[in-house]
């Protein structure tokens, strides 16, 4: 199925496994809106959605690279193994979205913002642009090496066994967030708050990568416990 370029409004379409880069190569003349579509496996490179909605959507396996997201939004539905390498997203939104195993390598994340979104296994690294910011995420198993977090609030996240390293998480705020397993070596903790966060049982090496973040007394135990170093009240 085919959509009419100077179409805004789609609903209900089956474009699964569509090339639709020359129907959406130019922008149309309102941003357009996609209600619970079917978009799965569909070429989208280069594709020109800045501004567009996406309601209730699959675009499970969608090719979306170099496509301009910018302020677009996408709320609900899902996007698993989603390829949005070096797609400009910046002021984009992805709220309570399946963006599991998604490709992110080298977008252009500049203010954006992810909200109550499985983002397990997804790849962000090489990301461009300040940002991005995640809420209430399950970042499980995530790549986010080299990711820039510094200063953010980072509250409801599940960072477990998510690779951290190289991290900029200077005076980050952790809040009811888990990193259990998580790999972050090189990372950058310098005033970091992690009172907030279940940070498992780091090894030596993580232990000592810590250093200048502030820690809870209950969290200095369990450190201290992993290296084999007893308290005595």
């Amino acid at each position: 199925m085919s959509i009419d370029p100077d179409t805004s409004h789609h609903t209900g379409a089956d474009l699964s496994g569509a090339d639709l880069r020359r129907t959406l190569s130019a922008p149309a003349p309102d941003p357009r809106v996609f209600t619970r579509c079917d978009l799965s496996g569909a070429d989208l490179r280069g594709a020109d959605l800045a501004g567009a909605a996406f309601a209730d959507c699959r675009l499970d396996g969608a090719r979306l690279e170099r496509a301009v997201l910018d302020q677009a939004r996408l709320t609900g539905g899902s996007a698993s193994g989603a390829v949005f390498s070096h797609t400009d997203c910046t002021d984009a939104r992805f709220e309570r979205l399946d963006l599991a195993n998604t490709h992110f390598r080298g977008a252009l994340l500049a203010d954006t913002a992810f909200t109550a979104c499985r983002m397990t296994g997804a790849d962000l690294t090489g990301l461009r642009g300040v940002g991005p910011t995640f809420a209430q995420c399950n970042l499980m198993l995530a790549r986010c090496k080299g990711l820039n977090l510094r200063g953010q609030r980072l509250e409801g996240l599940r960072m477990d066994e998510a690779d951290l390293s190289g991290t900029d998480l200077r005076e980050s705020v952790w809040v009811d967030s888990r990193l259990r397993g998580a790999t972050w070596v090189a990372a950058d903790f310098r005033g970091a708050d992690l009172r907030g966060a279940d940070l498992g049982e780091p090894t030596l090496q993580e232990a000592g990568a810590l250093r200048g973040a502030n820690i809870g007394p209950a969290q200095a135990g369990a450190l201290l416990a992993a290296l084999g170093i007893t308290v005595l009240a």
